[in-house]
């Protein structure tokens, strides 16, 4: 048989198609994970190809690999209160869920995919996912992934979100593997909720997702630390707080370089823009840069949050870090901060611990240039997530394939 159950469907050429689907409703962490595994999954396979399902409001602005395609799905808001309204559309909630799983379906239809990886969502947002994922079962030729980052949320809050969802049931009967993308000794995800041994044994944490330069960028020629917030929107008080460590401190260096991410911007920006230019160049600001592994990578240190992405890049790139987790809306952010710190990877500012103060900020900063490598701490051996997903990918295809 060929190498591939599509093969003669798709005109006789062999090969392996892989979907990923993010619903990415907030935020570039979910949109990042996919593209950095699709382009593992398609970099030493001229025969592969993948297709990102993502309703990240930023997609656009990222550079895909060759055979590395995206779809946006029209995007929602999540309000203050929780609930969540179309971004663009004007539609209500109902319909505009309804038009993504329609849009969902027809492309695996279309692409007809040997592999389909969900990020983190189970049944996908308010369950659009579902019909598609009963659709693949009922035909049996795609494999189904669920893919998990390190952490989610502390153990009985999570239970309760998933057997809101549905999420235990859909997580039960239709995938065909679980992968975490971490390492079982730092944290277990699954913690707390009920899944069955026999589900348990369908799980396979793969290590991190180690990072690289992907596409070259210009970084100062003088030692600087990396100040980043991720994508931005929940970032303000770290930023806020690194400002007034440099101008509370003449003498605090080294020089520091600001990238806010996408969702800091409009009156806030400004203001911290403001502040940035009483600074006489010992702060330089930027906006979004799709290009931050360079910025990593010729850093001396990194003052950052704590999502998974970021966390990564502190590892893959080995730069002494202070991580400044987010405790709310959920405790992922200093659950893994925590447990780095612990391990001797990373040092945080915890903001019950140490407080989120100047002085905790300027002492953090100064001690950045000094703070151990997390490869010190053992941080290269977590690395291996890309080679096992790569592996583990390879091996479902075959399997669907009848090999």
């Amino acid at each position: 048989m060929g190498s591939n159950p599509n093969e003669n469907e798709r005109g006789g050429t062999p090969s392996r198609r892989v979907v990923f689907y993010s619903h990415d409703t907030f935020g570039l962490g979910h949109l990042r994970r996919s593209r950095a595994l699709a382009s593992a999954l398609t970099e030493g396979d001229p025969h592969a190809s993948a297709i990102i399902l993502t309703g990240s409001p930023v997609a656009g602005r990222f550079t895909f690999p060759n055979r590395v395609d995206h779809i946006r799905l029209p995007g929602v808001t999540k309000l203050p209160d929780g609930t969540y309204i179309s971004q663009t559309l004007g539609l209500d909630i109902d319909d505009i869920t309804s038009l993504r799983a329609g849009l969902i379906q027809s492309a695996i239809e279309r692409y007809e995919p040997d592999l389909l990886i969900v990020d983190k969502e189970p049944t996908g947002f308010r369950g659009e996912l579902l019909p598609t994922l009963e659709y693949l079962r009922m035909r049996g030729r795609t494999r189904t992934v669920l893919g998990l980052r390190d952490v989610l949320d502390e153990p009985d809050v999570l239970a309760a979100e998933w057997a809101r969802k549905g999420a235990i049931a859909a997580t039960e009967n239709l995938y065909d593997e679980i992968w975490v993308y971490g390492v079982r000794d730092v944290y277990d995800p699954s913690e707390g909720l009920p899944l069955s041994d026999a589900t348990r044994a369908r799980m396979h944490w793969t290590g991190y997702l180690r990072r690289s330069v992907t596409d070259a960028s210009e970084t100062p020629d003088t030692p600087y630390i990396l100040i980043t917030p991720g994508g931005g929107g929940d970032g303000a008080a770290m930023v806020s707080l690194v400002l007034s460590a440099y101008e509370q401190d003449p003498d605090l260096g080294p020089d520091a370089v600001l990238v806010y991410g996408p969702f800091l911007s409009g009156d806030v920006r400004d203001a911290f823009d403001a502040r940035v230019a009483k600074l006489g160049g010992r702060v330089t600001a930027m906006g979004f840069d799709s290009k931050i592994e360079a910025l990593f990578a010729g850093a001396v240190g990194v003052v950052c949050m704590g999502g998974y992405n970021t966390f990564c890049e502190v590892l893959s790139f080995d730069r002494p870090a202070v991580i400044v987790p987010r405790t709310k809306p959920r405790l992922e952010q200093w659950i893994r901060a925590s447990r780095a710190e612990e391990l001797g990877l990373v040092r945080m500012i915890d903001e019950w611990r140490d407080g989120m103060t100047t002085h905790a900020m300027i002492k953090a900063i100064r001690g950045l240039p000094d703070q151990p490598k997390p490869s010190e701490a053992g941080a290269n051996g977590l690395l291996d997530g890309l080679d096992v997903v790569v592996k583990r990918a390879r091996a479902l295809m075959e399997k669907g394939s009848g090999k």
